[in-house]
């Protein structure tokens, strides 16, 4: 009897989901635009999908508030950066849901969309 791993193993009745969501733990760095400032905080990013991830970061942010997201997927080489949302949180747990805002951002989603497909080994 093989072992079959899934991307979502729960239940779709226990937790409906619009995308499939990957475990991961990457450093990642939170950017906002606070006035005429520039605030950049390191975290982690847990939970990647292709429409957003976790983000773990020692920062208050309110839901609602938009930020930038950079982060390296492993292996992967180059940076993914997107702007995003927040749409929950727990503490310094955030639920960021990604809001690509240019042709590039647009591109970076693509590119990660392909590497999580790749790591699951869905087809493409």
């Amino acid at each position: 009897m093989a072992l079959e791993i899934t991307a979502n193993p729960s239940p779709s009745y226990l937790s409906p989901r619009r995308a499939a969501r990957y475990k991961l733990d990457v450093p990642l760095r939170v950017v906002l635009q606070k006035d005429v400032t520039v605030l950049i905080r390191e975290g982690r990013g847990t939970e990647l999908s292709q429409l957003g991830m976790c983000v773990w970061a020692p920062v208050e942010l309110k839901i609602a508030e938009e930020l930038g997201i950079e982060f390296t997927i492993p292996f992967s080489g180059e940076p993914i950066r997107v702007s995003g949302v927040v749409r929950n949180r727990k503490g310094y747990r955030y639920g960021c849901e990604f809001i690509p805002d240019n042709e590039g951002e647009r591109a970076d989603v693509a590119r990660l969309l392909q590497v999580l497909q790749t790591f699951a080994g869905e087809p493409a």
